[in-house]
């Protein structure tokens, strides 16, 4: 196991759908947001539920290895005895806000009782990066129902991933300002989201042609070239870009947006003083903030609660 028990929420940055449709994306650990494993010698409220639900969880498992459909064997007879020891996950990170609540379970628990780990700190090369998202999307398909096993990726890793495509992944440096005007933030939508009924909203979508248009010729355009100038820490195209994608989205992803933030969504692209996208799948949760000047967004953004999580 790491020598740090902690397993951080994550943030994708960039290709919320779009690396569904083979666009790029980029995804970092949040820190902000954090679950461990724990244990109690008595049990009750948020221990007892949590311990209740890896229990369900163990059966999953249970039933996958019976059948022989798991993909990577994991050590269940320690962790049913841990469940039945008072194990739990004590978890900060919200349900159904985006930032990979399952992701961090499905980590922490492939971290603790996998057999033949894969050690990120000892050997992260691309074969194992692929590796272990395909194991890990498969241990949170329980949650789901289908899983592209990043968000689990980056909670083990916790390293930044940039996304090229479905078959090609890899740790990434992003540029870090610690005292920039800027600002990337999370606006509190004040209800969580399911990934599953916006996920399959998207794939009704793309049954039609001219969202397939968009999605190709719109929508992969200005998120490549948003990932690209912030990974240069190049401001101006960045934004330029992120006014683009923020009206793209809200114009074609109109169910994903919560009806809470709408006015919030078209003011930004309206005033400039800030753009808004997506923060994992939508229909609830976090919804992401881009903005030149922090300051100035916070004024307009007085009414709602915010959570900074990196200084442009």
């Amino acid at each position: 196991m790491k020598s740090n028990p902690f397993y951080y929420a994550k943030i994708l940055l960039f290709g919320e759908y779009g690396i569904i449709n083979d666009s790029k994306g980029l995804s970092v650990p949040y820190n902000y947001y954090q679950g461990a494993f724990k244990q109690a010698e008595s049990l009750s409220g948020f221990a007892q539920k949590s311990n209740a639900s890896l229990a369900k969880y163990y059966q999953h498992l249970e039933s996958l290895q019976e059948s022989g459909e798991i993909i990577a064997p994991l050590n269940l007879s320690a962790f049913k005895a841990d469940i039945a020891d008072g194990f739990y996950f004590d978890s900060s990170i919200p349900e159904g806000y985006g930032v990979g609540s399952s992701g961090a379970l499905c980590a922490a628990i492939y971290d603790r009782y996998a057999l033949n780990r894969i050690d990120p700190e000892a050997d992260i090369s691309k074969e194992n990066i692929q590796e272990l998202k395909k194991i890990l999307g498969h241990m949170e398909s329980y949650f789901h129902g289908k899983s592209s096993g990043l968000d689990p990726l980056i909670c083990y890793l916790q390293l930044p991933v940039l996304i090229h495509s479905k078959d090609e992944l890899g740790t990434v440096s992003i540029p870090h300002k610690a005292e920039g005007k800027g600002a990337i933030f999370l606006v509190n939508s004040g209800s969580p989201g399911e990934t599953q009924p916006m996920v399959n909203i998207f794939m009704e979508k793309m049954k039609q042609e001219g969202f397939r248009t968009v999605m190709k010729e719109q929508f992969t355009k200005y998120n490549d070239a948003c990932i690209a100038a912030f990974l240069k820490g190049d401001t101006k195209p960045l934004f330029n870009n992120l006014k683009k994608l923020s009206h793209l989205v809200f114009e074609n992803f109109t169910p994903m947006i919560p009806h809470s933030v709408k006015d919030l969504w078209q003011q930004g692209f309206e005033t400039n003083a800030y753009y808004l996208k997506l923060c994992g799948s939508g229909g609830g949760g976090f919804v992401l903030g881009f903005t030149a000047d922090y300051e100035k967004a916070q004024e307009l953004l007085k009414d709602y609660e915010t959570e900074l999580i990196y200084r442009l």
